[in-house]
């Protein structure tokens, strides 16, 4: 305790001011670092529980919001005398299905899968006449040394019939010759055209692609082409007699 004297000669006691602990940094740190790790772990624990369950979150918050409509649907159906409603139902369905009818084409057409190799062919009605295996492009690139280069694929999309030619001869292109490493001949060199390569019958398809036969039978559903599609003789036969000029082919 200090004495201070006054004017008056006595002296008068003062307390001295209490310092205040100062706070341990490191323990600031830590506690904060603890606080900002408890808040991470509770986000995470937050995220995953939502992920986890959020189809039933959105499907409860769907009753909640449908629940009038839902009412409404009911008390609309139900106010309709069961006959009623089972005409009107059928009429629905019918004329879904005309709907849906007037998108098929009203001519046979074929279908081919790429990735599985195989086709399907249907009538005007939508029923399969035929299915089997065909050979589709191999989606190799070939180089030249001109810098031109090619891609062996098979078109895909809605394609038609364009053309239809039985005993074809093939006119090869640039690219086979280039394959073989042989040098690619004039336009209309006689070694550009060969017989029998392309079976019975082909079908072309537009841009030199074709639907046709083949002389490697043992490679039908595997895609090895360079981005015609070949079939077997007798399916081939089949699909050439079935289809017609302008006849849909949908290739996926």
């Amino acid at each position: 305790m200090n004495q201070l004297r006054n004017t008056s000669g006595q002296s008068e006691s003062v307390n001295s001011p209490i310092k205040k602990p100062k706070p341990n940094a490191k323990r600031v740190r830590n506690a904060r670092f603890i606080i900002l790790i408890f808040g991470l772990l509770t986000s995470i624990m937050l995220s995953a529980f939502v992920i986890k369950n959020q189809l039933i979150l959105q499907e409860k918050a769907l009753l909640i919001f449908h629940s009038n409509d839902h009412a409404k649907s009911f008390d609309r159906i139900a106010s309709r005398s069961p006959k009623k409603y089972d005409v009107s139902l059928s009429k629905d369905i019918d004329n879904t299905d005309k709907a849906l009818k007037a998108f098929l084409p009203k001519q046979t057409y074929i279908v081919i899968n790429t990735t599985g190799n195989n086709f399907k062919l249907f009538d005007a009605n939508g029923k399969a006449l035929r299915e089997g295996l065909v050979s589709t492009g191999s989606f190799t690139i070939l180089k030249a040394g001109d810098n031109r280069q090619w891609m062996f694929k098979t078109p895909r999309g809605q394609l038609k019939i364009l053309r239809k030619t039985k005993d074809p001869v093939w006119k090869r292109p640039d690219w086979a010759f280039i394959e073989e490493g042989l040098k690619v001949p004039s336009a209309n060199h006689p070694s550009r055209f060969e017989y029998g390569t392309l079976g019975d019958y082909s079908m072309s398809l537009g841009d030199g692609y074709m639907i046709h036969g083949t002389l490697y039978k043992r490679f039908l559903g595997l895609p090895v082409t360079h981005g015609c599609i070949r079939m077997g003789d007798e399916d081939l036969e089949d699909v050439f007699n079935t289809l017609k000029i302008g006849s849909k082919v949908y290739i996926y």
